[in-house]
């Protein structure tokens, strides 16, 4: 069984479920989940957790997400997106690059955000676009966001601009689009859309699942897009144990640090002198005024 991550480039048209299953039979291994889906239409950067390492999944799934994709303006569609169908249309004549950036601006920073009617949001067991395509009403639910950055990278050019987003987990590029749309006034919708950051991963690391199958069918060692769970950069410090404290650790008992950053609660990577991971865990408690404390392992990996 692999231990570690994959980084798979997603192709359109398939959804990031596809490509968990995909995934688990190119490698016969079931144990497989992911850090954060993309909408089918969109492609990119999907990190996969295999084996041990999906006990990881609750701390990378957070991770900040970057994104290059174009808005198409003067049409709104009921999912957001392209693959929806138009609701409104709306002349662009005289829309102007410097409004819409203007506007754009306006969107950055922390938001309440509804999810859009047509997603995999749930209430009560049942899907949005369930409820959504059996004409039914969707309740509009908010949850804050952050948009750290949402610029133009190009010019406006037959009704369609190329940006670049840089926003929180859980934040819907296709709201944004809409949203964005409405203020102008002429309505607006997700043309295209491709992850190419999450967290420290880029895309340029990461392979389709055509290579991906390549790699398997050679029965060769993981190497492009792979990264074994000993490797995974976390978010949050790591400390260096000793023979007797990974013993500790190993056993679920903790650990007293006497070179300890970070405050009660905060999260830690403990890994043994080769530098494998055999745990995370948090600081437990701070001793007196120095830097001396004691570590709780949460999770142990070996």
């Amino acid at each position: 069984m692999l231990d570690g991550l994959f980084l798979i480039d997603k192709e359109p048209d398939c959804t990031s479920h596809d490509v968990v299953q995909q995934v688990r039979r190119t490698l016969g291994q079931r144990k497989i989940g992911h850090c954060g889906t993309l909408d089918p239409g969109a492609t990119g950067l999907l990190v996969l957790t295999l084996g041990r390492a999906t006990r990881l999944t609750r701390f990378l799934i957070r991770a900040p997400k970057i994104y290059d994709g174009e808005i198409r303006f003067g049409a709104t569609t009921d999912t957001y997106d392209r693959h929806g169908e138009i609701t409104a249309e709306s002349s662009i004549e005289g829309l102007e690059h410097a409004s819409i950036v203007k506007d754009m601006e306006k969107l950055v920073g922390t938001l309440d955000q509804a999810a859009p009617p047509f997603s995999a949001k749930k209430l009560k067991g049942v899907k949005y676009y369930e409820m959504a395509r059996r004409g039914e009403e969707v309740p509009e639910a908010k949850k804050q966001i952050t948009v750290f950055d949402f610029a133009a990278t190009g010019e406006l050019r037959d009704g369609l601009l190329p940006f670049r987003l840089e926003c929180s987990s859980g934040t819907y590029v296709r709201s944004l689009a809409h949203d964005l749309g409405q203020s102008l006034g002429c309505g607006a919708h997700l043309a295209e859309l491709r992850r190419i950051k999450v967290g420290p991963f880029h895309v340029d690391k990461a392979v389709s699942l055509e290579q991906l199958k390549e790699q398997a069918e050679a029965s060769t060692a993981p190497q492009e897009g792979w990264i074994p769970i000993d490797q995974v950069p976390l978010p949050f410090p790591e400390l260096a144990t000793d023979s007797q404290q990974s013993k500790r650790i190993i056993h679920g008992q903790s650990v007293l640090f006497r070179d300890l950053q970070g405050e009660e609660g905060d999260w830690v990577k403990l890994v043994d002198r080769r530098g494998q991971l055999i745990a995370v865990g948090t600081v437990a408690e701070r001793i007196g005024s120095g830097k001396v404390g004691l570590v709780q392992p949460k999770i142990v990996f070996s």
